[in-house]
């Protein structure tokens, strides 16, 4: 009933820019957190960044000053804007997002397929 759908992931040199957008969309009655996380191979997955409704925004401290992360509530969606990538930064980011399906639905965290970054010269 409902997907995150992430796009924008790529290739990109070390020291240049990514920008990551993850959609929601099916039945949603409301949006509340959303975050970015990355998975790096042999890792555990990570919280990258995270934005309340209002636009409370947390970082990881490897990515702050870097990274940015804002939402789009009209259209349902997240972004990660990524400057300064390293190689480091190489991993699967996903997005998820807590959601409310109806008024009395539970809140539900729900979850993309999936983005390669890749850091690399």
């Amino acid at each position: 009933q409902v997907q995150l759908v992430e796009s924008g992931g790529g290739l990109v040199q070390p020291g240049g820019s990514l920008r990551l957008s993850c959609a929601a969309s099916g039945r949603i009655f409301r949006i509340n957190d959303m975050r970015w996380y990355r998975q790096a191979p042999g890792k555990q997955r990570e919280l990258v960044a995270a934005i309340t409704s209002g636009g409370t925004t947390n970082y990881a401290d490897s990515v702050k000053g870097r990274f940015t992360i804002s939402r789009d509530n009209a259209r349902n969606t997240v972004y990660l804007q990524m400057n300064s990538l390293k190689p480091e930064d190489t991993a699967v980011y996903y997005c998820n997002a807590d959601i409310k399906t109806s008024v009395l639905g539970p809140l539900t965290a729900y979850w993309g397929q999936g983005t390669q970054v890749t850091v690399s010269s």
